[in-house]
């Protein structure tokens, strides 16, 4: 009866991967930072540390699909829609150790991939990257840090790079009939001005005097304008963003655009958008794909999040980033790519009970918003849960989990890595119901964000672990997502800001709000154009040094608790 083990066992097999594939087809919204099966790094110093990484992406559209391509990752991922990845371990590779590759679609025909692989500068080509037959051209370009590859409508080639605390932006004409070799000299874009730009000044908060680093530059063009996107100050720090130059010509004459930084997430669960690559999405929907900084094991530490793009009338690139780590939807949903979708946090500072803790790993510091904060339980064996009380009955819409590794000693992409476990609500702390069901699940999932079904009402919250692929059970996060069935927080009052002696900084304050969990500042060069925006929890004070000092700004302030989002102040001048 061989045969029938061999029946029953094709059949489960079949059962699970239907209903993956139905969960997938569901997935309508998502939530940074993004859940890829990320690589493990291998920092080299005195001992060797485990911890997983992904950085720098460059995300390609090539024939209607979609490739991203990430700093040390053994491979890159694959998508038709921006929001379903599967790994592609290629045929050949020569970027195992190379940082911060770029890629660059032509006409449909050739994908181009640049690396820097030991210093020297090569460029990889294949027609069909789900193979990844690639082939090389032999290194012509050496010490180019970030390289960022790009072909315009008019077939030439140019390469740009930088990535440097003292040294500018670079970029350089290439002949493509000729092995991409350079034509004429290379030209000097631009450089940090931290005198002037606040946001481009190093450290966490940018309260470091020690020069800031330049970095990733990336290249749109968007009705016959070229947009440089570029990378400051560091990307260990909650203030790593993007910046844009425009211009005429791909090597310029170069011009500051006034709202920068225009990719910048310092606040909130998970900081940074900074080092990322913008797209062409579905619907012709432009996206921003980006780093964000975990940095606890090492200081390279690091995540991808996504976040929608825009050009305004007056050609001005912007984002919205606002409650960035929050559910938004997703790039494949028709009309509502990148839109919030007013689900709120429902687990912020609620209280933890736990099977177990080690040390000062408490059970709390998996609703306390602080990604480098985190539970350790004493075993990663199929007895540990940990339970949220939300203090109410509450419509639960999603969660995310997301796991930390803690002396994980796992190195590269090892085989059989995955993540079971059951999530289940009830409303009295005794009679349990079903969320999330992966006890069969085989799949990898550091980040894992998944929305319901249809809202579940539950006041507790429980996550019962079955496996995860580390020596340790850790997470960082357990966040819950939906609608609380209480008052929205009152409007805030009192909203002062006051610009320093020093223009590049302002000293914002308010009255703290009745019922309100944090408040979400948001700020800009018009009353029209607040693209900025910085999530703040519990305090009623910002020191913020992130504004450019010859601009005038407008501002305005809105308080969020779990219920929903107060009314946002009419905008105020700040000169």
């Amino acid at each position: 009866m061989k045969w029938l083990k061999y029946i029953v066992v094709g059949l489960f097999f079949c059962s699970y991967l239907s209903s993956v594939e139905a969960q997938e087809a569901q997935m309508q919204t998502y939530c940074n930072p993004i859940n890829l099966d990320y690589t493990y790094m291998i920092y080299n110093s005195d001992r060797n540390i485990s911890y997983r990484s992904g950085a720098d992406p460059a995300v390609v559209k090539f024939r209607g699909e979609y490739y991203l391509f990430v700093t040390r990752s053994l491979g890159y991922w694959h998508s038709s829609d921006l929001s379903n990845w599967d790994f592609i371990k290629p045929e050949k590779w020569y970027f195992q150790g190379s940082n911060a590759p770029a890629a660059h679609n032509y006409k449909d025909s050739v994908l181009y991939v640049t690396g820097d692989p030991s210093g020297s500068m090569s460029i990889l080509y294949t027609d069909n990257p789900k193979k990844g037959d690639w082939k090389a051209t032999p290194s012509i370009l050496n010490n180019l840090q970030d390289p960022d590859f790009f072909m315009d409508d008019d077939g030439k080639a140019y390469m740009f790079w930088g990535s440097s605390n003292l040294y500018p932006i670079y970029g350089i004409e290439l002949d493509k009939n000729q092995r991409f070799n350079p034509i004429g000299k290379r030209v000097e874009l631009f450089n940090l001005d931290e005198a002037h730009h606040g946001w481009e000044r190093f450290g966490e908060n940018h309260t470091s005097k020690m020069e800031g680093y330049i970095e990733g530059p990336w290249l749109t063009k968007h009705n016959g304008k070229y947009y440089m996107q570029y990378a400051a100050p560091g990307t260990e720090f909650n203030v790593y963003g993007d910046g844009v130059y425009i211009a005429d010509k791909p090597l310029g004459p170069y011009k500051y655009m006034p709202n920068n930084p225009i990719f910048y997430k310092p606040g909130g669960y998970i900081n940074g958008a900074g080092h990322g690559s913008t797209v062409v999405g579905p619907g012709g929907q432009y996206w921003h794909f980006a780093s964000m900084a975990v940095s606890v094991n090492v200081n390279w530490e690091r995540r991808l999040c996504a976040f929608p793009a825009w050009f305004d009338k007056d050609g001005l690139m912007y984002s919205n980033t606002a409650f960035g780590d929050y559910p938004h939807y997703a790039p494949s949903l028709p009309s509502k790519q990148g839109a919030f979708t007013g689900w709120m946090l429902l687990s912020y500072k609620k209280p933890v009970t736990a099977s177990s803790e080690v040390d000062t790993f408490r059970a709390s510091h998996v609703t306390d918003e602080n990604v480098k904060s985190f539970w350790l339980a004493n075993k990663n064996d199929d007895q540990q849960w940990i339970k949220i009380d939300l203090q109410q009955n509450s419509n639960v819409y999603a969660i995310q989990i997301n796991y930390h590794d803690y002396q994980s000693n796992l190195y590269g992409r090892p085989d059989n890595m995955y993540h079971r476990y059951i999530l289940e609500g009830s409303l009295d702390d005794k009679t349990w119901f079903k969320l999330v069901d992966r006890k069969n699940s085989f799949r990898d999932v550091p980040n894992d964000y998944v929305a319901l079904e249809a809202p579940q009402k539950a006041r507790y919250i429980r996550y019962n672990n079955i496996h995860v692929p580390t020596a340790n059970l850790a997470i960082s996060g357990l966040r819950v997502f939906g609608r609380g069935e209480g008052k929205l927080p009152v409007n805030v009052r009192n909203f002062k800001v006051n610009r320093q002696t020093d223009k590049r900084d302002a000293m914002v304050t308010w009255d703290k709000a009745k019922d309100a969990q944090g408040y979400n500042i948001k700020w800009g060069i018009a009353p029209d154009k607040l693209y900025n925006s910085w999530l703040i929890y519990g305090e009623n004070h910002l020191d913020l040094k992130s504004l450019n000092d010859d601009q005038i700004y407008y501002f305005s302030i809105e308080a969020f608790n779990e219920n929903g989002i107060s009314k946002s102040l009419k905008p105020s001048k700040a000169e």
